[in-house]
């Protein structure tokens, strides 16, 4: 009887834990795995043609209780010294829900 009740708590917990770390993970991605995302996609397209500069700018959380960064398009332009846009791509990273980024890479001239 006693190990049916250890059983069921140990089992309770892990359940517990689990739905903490990544029930609530927020993280942009087209598509999300439960264990890991890896995952790179566009979303915006200019008429500007040259593309030889890149700025990449990343916003990070932890558990999703705590959120840092500047995922922003200025913030990349800014840092990759882009001043004519070409296109934007986003990549989103998640690892069993404990730790995420989200990147905007601007690329352009």
């Amino acid at each position: 009887m006693m190990k049916k009740v250890v059983t069921f708590f140990t089992l309770g917990s892990i359940a517990i834990l689990y739905s903490t770390l990544v029930g609530c993970m927020p993280v942009a991605s087209p598509v999300t795995g439960i264990i890991f995302t890896e995952t790179k996609w566009g979303n915006m397209v200019t008429t500007e043609t040259a593309a030889t500069k890149e700025g990449k700018a990343c916003a990070q959380t932890i558990l999703g209780w705590v959120a840092t960064g500047d995922a922003s398009i200025g913030t990349a332009k800014q840092l990759g010294g882009v001043t004519k846009v070409a296109y934007v791509d986003h990549t989103s990273h998640n690892v069993l829900g404990i730790f995420a980024e989200f990147c905007t890479i601007v690329k352009g001239s």
